[in-house]
This record gives C-alpha cells, sequence and structure tokens, in this order.
C-alpha cells in the first residue's frame, strides 16, 4: 500500500513538472533590471560592428580584390520570413505552378544570413530605431530616428547635442564624392527613409505641426520634410522619389490631387527644395506623376524631386497604374540617375506597403507588395555588374503573420488550409496572431471566414486570434540576402546595427575598416579558397583559370607555395563531364607537357572549340592573361 501510494505521488509530481516544464511559467517576468549605460552610446555599437568585422576578416571574409563603387539597400519593411515564404507561393501560382519551389529575385543572390532587430528599449522593433540601427550602425531607442539611445522619444532638448546625432551611410557616400538618393512606397518623410537623412527625437515629427502639438519648438528641433530639404545630408540627394506632398505644404493649400497641406509656418518646401537648386545652379525637375516620370527619364536633370501621392502610395493592386508609378521603375529611374556619377552611390529602396497591409491583416496586399519589391530587386541585377555594385536586401522587423495548417502541396496560398478546427470550422493557411480582423466567436466556436461575402477581396481580412486595432509587429530576426563584392560578409547572424558597417566596408566608405585597406588573410584561408571555387560555364573557362592562378599568386607573394601540380589536379577535377575526353587526353601526354601554362592554353582553345561547335561566337575574354601581382587581402 505504501509502495502504492508513493508511486502515485510520483505519478503526479511527474505530471505537475511536465505541465510546468512544458509551458516554462517560471520564465515569465523581467530577467534584467537595466539596459546597460554603453548601450546608450554611439561608440558602444561601433565598436561591436568593428570587432565583427575584424572576426571576420581573421577567418578570411572580406577578402580579396575590388570593392563595391555602388551600393543598393532593398528594405521590405516588415518582411518577415513566413512573408518571403508566402510571397514566393503566390508568385508561382501566379504563373500555374504549385508554387512552393518558386524562388524571388534576391533568394538567387549567394549569400543570406539574419539580422537581430530589438531596439535598446524593446524586444520588437519599431520601423524608426532599426532605420537608426540599419542605415546609421547604431541601436536607438523606439520610435526615434538618427540619435542614440541616449534621447528618450519625444524628448526634443536630449536630442540637440551633436553626440547624440548620428550621420547614415547616404552621408558617409556622399562624403566621399559619391551620390546618394532614396526611393520607397511610402511618404519620403516616414520613418524608414528618414532615417538616411533626420535627426529626431520622435519618428512622427514629420512636420512642424507635429513638433509644436508635442510641445516642443519647431525652430529648435526641426521637422523630418525640413530636415530632408534644408540640412544635410538630404537636401545633398540627387534622387527623392515617394510619396508625402502633404508633410512639404502649408495648411489652406491643396496638391495637384486635391491633398491638404498640414504645415502651419506657411512654408511651401517642394517650392524651397526648387530655389535651392535654382540658387545652386543646378538642373533639376519636380514631378509628381508617371508622365513626368516618364518625361523627365528622357532628359535626366541633375536633381529630381519626385511626389507621387498626398500620403503613401496606392497599394500596387490598387494604384491606377496610368498615373502612379511602380517601384521598379522608380527603381530604375533613381539607377540611372546615380549611376552617372563615376566614383558610385549609395541608394536606400523601400517597399514600405507590405508593413502596412500587415498591420491591417490584409494578407494578399502584403504578399503582393512584397512581389514589386522582388520585381524592383530583379531590375537593379538587371542594370548593375555584380562586380562593382553591393545589393543587401533585407527586412526592418518581422510581422506576426502566420504560415500554418497541414495543406497539401499547390494548395492555394490565400485560401483554407484544407483542415479544420475541432469545431470543424475551416482556417486559412496565412493567418495573424493579432490585429484588426479578430471575429466574435459563437457558442465558442470561430466563425466560418471563407462563408463572408468579401472573402478573397484584397482588402479582406485575414482570421485573427488577439484583437487590437493594428496588428503588431514580431521579433523575430529578419533575413538578409547580399550579391556583389565580398557578399560573404552578411552571412551568419548578427546586430541589424552591423549592416551599415559592413556596406560601408565593401565601399571603403565611412569611419570603420576598408576594404580596400590592404588588410592580409591567412594563407591556409586561401588554399582553402583555392579548392572550393567551381567552375561556372556562365562565367567562362577564362574567369575560373584566372582566379585560380590569382589566388596562387597571392600566396606566392605570402611567401607560401602551392605546386603547379596540384593546381593541376585542383583544375581537371572542377572539370564538367564534357571535358571527360579532354582530361583522359591530358592524363595520356608525356610529363613534360603536363605544365600549368599549357593546360591553361589547351583549357581555352577547348572551350573555344566548344562555342564553335555550338555555333556560338567566342567571347572575347578567352585572350587570357594571368599577371602575379600583389593584391591586397
Amino acid at each position: 500500500m505504501w509502495a502504492l501510494g508513493t508511486a502515485k505521488l510520483f505519478a503526479v509530481l511527474v505530471c505537475m513538472v511536465c505541465a510546468n516544464d512544458r509551458y516554462h511559467p517560471e520564465q515569465r517576468g523581467p530577467r534584467a533590471s537595466f539596459v546597460p549605460q554603453s548601450e546608450l552610446t554611439r561608440q558602444y555599437w561601433e565598436n561591436d560592428a568593428q570587432e565583427a568585422i575584424r572576426k571576420l576578416k581573421h577567418f578570411g571574409y572580406g577578402s580579396g580584390v575590388g570593392k563595391a563603387r555602388n551600393v543598393v539597400m532593398f528594405l521590405g519593411d516588415g518582411m518577415s520570413n513566413p512573408t518571403v515564404n508566402a510571397a514566393r507561393a503566390l508568385l508561382g501560382q501566379r504563373n500555374n505552378k504549385t508554387g512552393e519551389e518558386t524562388q524571388l529575385s534576391f533568394e538567387a543572390f549567394p549569400t543570406v544570413g539574419m539580422s537581430k532587430t530589438y531596439c535598446v528599449n524593446a524586444q520588437v522593433a519599431d520601423s524608426a530605431c532599426s532605420a537608426t540601427a540599419y542605415l546609421c550602425g547604431v541601436k536607438a531607442n523606439s520610435g526615434t530616428l538618427g540619435v542614440t539611445a541616449a534621447v528618450p522619444r519625444r524628448d526634443c532638448q536630449a536630442s540637440l547635442t551633436s553626440s547624440v546625432q548620428l550621420d547614415s551611410i547616404a552621408a558617409w557616400a556622399l562624403a566621399d564624392g559619391r551620390d546618394a538618393g532614396i526611393v520607397t512606397t511610402t511618404r519620403v518623410t516616414h520613418a524608414s527613409p528618414a532615417g538616411s537623412y533626420a535627426n529626431a527625437a520622435d519618428r512622427n515629427w514629420e512636420n512642424n505641426a507635429q513638433v509644436n502639438q508635442a510641445g516642443h519648438d519647431p525652430e529648435l528641433c526641426r521637422d523630418i520634410a525640413y530636415q530632408l530639404v534644408h540640412s544635410e545630408p538630404g537636401k545633398h540627394f540627387k534622387v527623392i522619389l515617394g510619396g508625402g506632398r502633404r508633410e512639404f505644404l502649408p495648411l489652406g493649400t491643396r496638391d495637384d490631387e486635391g491633398t491638404a497641406g498640414r504645415r502651419t509656418d506657411n512654408r511651401n518646401l517642394i517650392q524651397e527644395w526648387q530655389t535651392d537648386k535654382a540658387n545652386r545652379n543646378v538642373s533639376f525637375k519636380y514631378i509628381w506623376n508617371k508622365e513626368q516620370l516618364n518625361s523627365a527619364n528622357s532628359d535626366l536633370p541633375e536633381y529630381m524631386l519626385g511626389l507621387f501621392e498626398g500620403s503613401h502610395l496606392q497599394y500596387n493592386l490598387e494604384a491606377n497604374k496610368t498615373t502612379e508609378p511602380t517601384l521598379t521603375e522608380l527603381t530604375e529611374t533613381a539607377i540611372k540617375m546615380l549611376s552617372r556619377n563615376e566614383k558610385g552611390f549609395f541608394l536606400f529602396v523601400e517597399g514600405g506597403r507590405i508593413d502596412h497591409a500587415h498591420h491591417d491583416n490584409m494578407v494578399e496586399l502584403a504578399l503582393d507588395e512584397t512581389l514589386e519589391l522582388h520585381s524592383a530587386v530583379a531590375k537593379a541585377t538587371e542594370m548593375l555588374s555584380e562586380e562593382d555594385s553591393l545589393i543587401v536586401v533585407t527586412a526592418d522587423h518581422a510581422h506576426v503573420m502566420a504560415y500554418n495548417g497541414y495543406s497539401s502541396r499547390g494548395r492555394d496560398i490565400l485560401g483554407p488550409s484544407g483542415n479544420v478546427d475541432s469545431h470543424g470550422k475551416p482556417f486559412m493557411t496565412l493567418s495573424y496572431i493579432n490585429g484588426p480582423g479578430f471575429r466574435s466567436h459563437e457558442n465558442g466556436a470561430r466563425a466560418d471566414v471563407t462563408q463572408e461575402p468579401t472573402f478573397r477581396s484584397v482588402r479582406w481580412q485575414a482570421h485573427v486570434d488577439v484583437p487590437l486595432g493594428s496588428e503588431t509587429h514580431g521579433g523575430d530576426d529578419v533575413a538578409v540576402y547580399a550579391r556583389g563584392p565580398h557578399h560573404q560578409l552578411f552571412s551568419g547572424v548578427y546586430e541589424q546595427s552591423h549592416l551599415p558597417h559592413r556596406m560601408a566596408y565593401v565601399a571603403c566608405i565611412g569611419r570603420g575598416q576598408h576594404a580596400c585597406n590592404g588588410a592580409t588573410v591567412p594563407a591556409p584561408y586561401i588554399v582553402t579558397r583555392i579548392f572550393q571555387y567551381k567552375y561556372d560555364e556562365a562565367a567562362g573557362m577564362s574567369v575560373f583559370l584566372s582566379k585560380i592562378q590569382e589566388l596562387q599568386c597571392q600566396l606566392k607573394q605570402m611567401g607560401e607555395e602551392i605546386s603547379d601540380k596540384l593546381i593541376i589536379t585542383k583544375i581537371l577535377m572542377s572539370l564538367p563531364e564534357e571535358y571527360k575526353h579532354f582530361i583522359s587526353a591530358w592524363e595520356s601526354a608525356s610529363d613534360d607537357k603536363q605544365t600549368l601554362d599549357n593546360l591553361v592554353a589547351r583549357l581555352l582553345n577547348e572551350e573555344l572549340r566548344f562555342k564553335d561547335k555550338n555555333e556560338e561566337p567566342a567571347s572575347s575574354s578567352s585572350a587570357f592573361t594571368v599577371k602575379c601581382f600583389y593584391t591586397s587581402l
């Protein structure tokens, strides 16, 4: 009896432990009573980023020749990983495929990493503190722009000290003689683009009236629109394309489409922008519709300001395509504008309305806006060389859209999962944890949303668990996709504030370390690179052989040797199946014929033979010359 009672007690205790462990209630509550004071400084985050670069260089990342003349940063506002996954499926299904196997343009980039998005004072970021991180390289407080975490939100006075004001990678590019610009589907004064030029204690201070309403003097704490037109670095941006005319116009006036101005200082900042450019004796154009954009493309000015809506641009699925340009068209114009500077440029491009659609639980609009970003990235990769242009695609924060259920392959990504809940009601493959799309339960059961009259309209709100006026951001890490010089630097998991420092390293701008400073890399890493480097048929034999011999030359300059025989073995092992007869012939040749120079010459001739056989023109790159020179790694 005693043994049986003990066994029952043990079983109860085990169940209690299991139940307790399942949901980890002991983890509730704050784990730290304060944020380290060091995190309130610029130096903490800059040192953190530079130390990470030093570690990457130690392992050989960021080594080799070349730098990024151009840097384009694409930002999908709120583009969480489930958003990318679902958008990929939607793109495929729009093209009569099952969808899951589809690849977005930036998913083809050779490097992907993850960035941690938290703010100094918040687990889940907003678009302002995150913009400060990925554009200025310093983490800040939620709601603040271009200032350190020593500035509490809405504290005008605290933001006026120069030591807390931050400059962005756009300013670093301008200081190097390059050009800079911004493109967005939101207001150009909205949090994400404003991170490239503004210093503000509150992201909402887009016009002077909002500074006044917060109880501060707009002459002391300048509003964001004013900073874009009159302050460094915004007034030097060669191209500014987006929405938000209302923030630039005074009360009592209306723009060309009837939107009322919101400024109470009687200033017309659009006119002041034009006056500034005229006084500087530079060519400029202000445009506000697609027709004017098309016209400007035929005769590009030195400076362009395009404001295509009173507030944000319309959602792509709802926009009038005859009057409002797409994100892809805006991106193409911006790259054309900036590419005229031989030194290069920095361009920030935001697909900002992904975020807005998620906040309203409008899943189809969110995914379609993601596909608009995908198209804009594709256009940029088409226009810019991978050799001298770094393209980075990422998000500022996540959202709480869930991709769930056990749907069969190829099932409509915007429809129900095919499963039912415990009450027999269908549920959507894509739903939200919280937001305005909550439906009241009847008799303890959810509503059948598929029976709603607006079901599957573009503004239909997906199912929600927790009722809120606006869906929240998510605290997930977000993906970073990179293509171009030193793209490997963007692999791994790191602070979001590392991003501009790594971009600046590759572009050789800013205050930190630069790829072109001649840092060396361990010889064993170069040996590893030689044996990992693969033949790419699209690039051609000459590129492959040139790279192998370049790495061999680097070793020689470091006093290290790798024999020609090993290099020959590496090259032969890398050749595709179509070269099997060539390999047999080579191995049968006498030893005096098996030299590296002979192999290079014969392979180039063999490539030409293949091309002639396929009636393809010979590539000019086949005139192959390798020079053994010192390359700074």
